[in-house]
């Protein structure tokens, strides 16, 4: 099993390592976890091209899908969360939504720290275009062309 650290409870923020960047959900009990992805459940990322994604109810070992993930409730010290089960209904209840998705403003961080906390924050964005500067727009399509070919390749195991 790839978790690192403590269990999660329902309402923790959970963080997926990718290779190329952090995919993130909200975890809703029962080995549940609710995220923003496309519509094949595996990548965020590979959303951008379509501008649209959709929340789905996915097993957390499916999302990892052999990646590191870890509970990461990483503003609890900066803002009160929401009660668990607040988080929970909220997440639930927008499952099979289409929603729009940007990687700079409405991604899969953004939408799980909105869950917990009222606010959207992604610290990977924000990190990239102050480390970055200009080169942030080379950070992000490399991560786009990752999706992509992370994509591409899932698609090609799973026709074989």
């Amino acid at each position: 099993m790839p978790l690192q650290g403590p269990s999660p409870i329902p309402g923790d923020l959970i963080e997926f390592f990718r290779p190329v960047y952090q995919h993130w959900g909200v975890y809703v009990g029962q080995g549940y976890v609710v995220h923003l992805t496309d519509q094949d459940g595996w990548i965020s990322i590979s959303s951008a091209f379509g501008e649209k994604a959709v929340v789905r109810k996915d097993h957390i070992d499916t999302v990892a899908a052999g990646c590191i993930y870890r509970v990461n409730n990483k503003y609890d010290k900066k803002r009160s969360p929401y009660p668990p089960g607040k988080v929970v209904k909220a997440a639930l209840e927008q499952v099979g939504e289409q929603l729009d998705y940007s990687v700079t403003s409405a991604n899969c961080e953004h939408f799980a720290t909105e869950l917990r906390y009222g606010n959207r924050s992604s610290q990977q964005v924000d990190q990239a275009f102050v480390a970055a500067g200009v080169g942030a727009g080379v950070f992000i399509a490399a991560g786009l062309i990752a999706g992509v070919l992370f994509t591409s390749i899932r698609n090609k195991r799973q026709n074989q």
